[in-house]
């Protein structure tokens, strides 16, 4: 199998083009979306898809959910603590599947604790911009249980229910930029 049809070499992901985000049910009715800001990745492009790797860090501090007050709830002790555990990482440990779409395995640290996750995978192809970069996009999705990350806190409500749902949808949105050769 071969590593799609991007070029092999390592390439710096570019986060001006990309974004990290994740919802989770609120209240038991809707759906709260937040993203992180600072963040950083590099991918790893071999001769086969099964040699490629990826690393990525987030920055918990950078988490934005459009409301000042919760964003501070989020970086504290009940949830991400940031203070204590100021990233989150992923590290890639394998991946299954064909070449425009397939699962990327890897271990994701949040809150001191890994855990092996599933990225569904969309490769949005290679092409070369306007000022002659070569770029890569990817669409990936998983889903985690957030108390299996020690994330636990949670309210009841009158009505019955929980607050905060114990799923979260992580979607990540990357443009890769391959440097070009010296």
């Amino acid at each position: 199998m071969t590593a799609t049809a991007l070029t092999a070499g390592t390439w710096n992901l570019d986060a001006s083009h990309s974004e990290v985000g994740f919802s989770v049910r609120h209240a038991g009715i809707s759906k709260v979306r937040g993203s992180f800001t600072e963040f950083d990745a590099t991918l790893n492009i071999a001769e086969t898809l099964e040699a490629s790797s990826v690393e990525a860090s987030v920055q918990i501090s950078s988490v934005n959910t459009k409301d000042a007050n919760r964003d501070g709830h989020l970086k504290g002790a009940d949830f991400f603590d940031a203070e204590q555990f100021p990233t989150m990482t992923f590290k890639s440990t394998g991946f299954k599947g064909g070449a425009d779409e397939f699962i990327l395995v890897g271990d994701l640290t949040i809150r001191g604790v890994s855990k092996e996750v599933e990225f569904e995978v969309e490769v949005g192809g290679q092409a070369v911009d306007a000022f002659g970069a070569t770029r890569a996009g990817f669409f990936a999705s998983t889903t985690i249980s957030r108390k299996e990350f020690g994330i636990t806190w949670n309210a009841a409500l009158e009505a019955g229910g929980v607050l905060v749902s114990d799923k979260v949808k992580i979607e990540l949105d990357a443009s890769f930029v391959l440097p070009a050769a010296a």
